[in-house]
């Protein structure tokens, strides 16, 4: 039977690095975009994939991603919940009640959206096969980030707790649940945050005196969705450089 793997916001960043790498070690993958449909349809293409367009934060657009994906690629298999944001740096009484709405939305409802859609397809209670969800958290879940993006740290804490309960809420029905979370990474989200030289400077003040890459983050996440982490559910994996 094929492996069929969904990664959301996989366009760029870690979640291009993941489709890649998933694609390299036999995985069929769906890559979820949002807005930018030509880096969505590019690496799609690379990877012998398909691009697949929704919005997470929308309950419609994870359930049409969903059903393309049954009439494209076929039952799923691995899910990794990659899609996120952040905002512009901010203490909480500057956050404006859309911002922190589209913060939830984004990073914690589209989690459930799309995990609630994989454990319909996957679970032996629903009569599927099992299968994996990789959640994407962050060591700002550990560390809260005051001063730069409290919502977001907050947010991430939230998937932190999702995976520890939903691991054990779909274990019996052959569903493994994880999460990694990654330290400071060489992607484009700190320009997103307003701060473009954010993972250089950060990241020199590791243990390991540097950034991590998107790729190092992907070995992570593969790991887990492979048989290699069979016996691997309710982890939360710290991929920080030591941060």
């Amino acid at each position: 039977m094929d492996k069929v793997m969904l990664v959301t916001g996989g366009g760029r960043g870690i979640g291009a690095a993941t489709a890649r790498l998933a694609a390299g070690r036999g995985w069929r993958v769906a890559v979820n975009y949002v807005r930018d449909r030509k880096s969505g349809e590019a690496l799609a293409k690379e990877i012998s994939g398909v691009a697949i367009a929704g919005d997470v934060a929308q309950e419609a657009d994870v359930v049409r991603i969903f059903e393309e994906l049954d009439r494209k690629l076929g039952r799923i298999s691995v899910l990794v919940n990659n899609a996120g944001i952040v905002d512009l740096t901010a203490r909480v009484d500057e956050m404006s009640a859309p911002r922190l709405q589209r913060m939830f939305a984004v990073n914690v409802f589209g989690s459930f959206y799309c995990a609630r859609e994989a454990i319909r397809r996957m679970s032996k209670r629903h009569g599927g096969p099992g299968g994996s969800i990789i959640n994407l958290s962050s060591v700002a879940a550990r560390i809260g980030s005051p001063g730069m993006y409290v919502d977001y740290a907050a947010a991430k804490g939230a998937i932190d707790t999702f995976t520890l309960g939903l691991a054990k809420e779909v274990g019996g029905e052959g569903i493994r649940v994880n999460a990694v979370r990654p330290g400071v990474i060489l992607t484009e989200i700190h320009a997103t945050g307003g701060d473009p030289g954010r993972a250089e400077r950060i990241g020199a003040s590791a243990p390991l005196a540097r950034a991590g890459s998107a790729d190092e983050i992907a070995r992570a996440i593969v790991w887990l969705a492979s048989d290699e982490a069979s016996y691997v559910t309710g982890a939360i994996l710290d991929v920080s450089g030591g941060r």
